[in-house]
């Protein structure tokens, strides 16, 4: 009986995978965001690109 209080009051664990949750959370937020800034620079840099080869058109 002792060893099971102890196991209820032992809150490390829980904390730890708490804290695991969080960081995958904010790591799949900054990889969903630096996705569509990656695809935003690169249509910016294609467009650069075409209006430097065709100052013109």
């Amino acid at each position: 009986m002792k060893m099971i209080c102890t196991t209820l009051r032992n809150r490390k664990g829980a904390t730890a995978i708490e804290y695991g949750l969080i960081a995958a959370l904010i790591a799949v937020a900054a990889i969903t965001a630096m996705s569509g800034l990656g695809t935003q620079l690169n249509t910016t840099f294609t467009n650069i690109t075409n209006k430097l080869a065709n100052p013109t058109g």
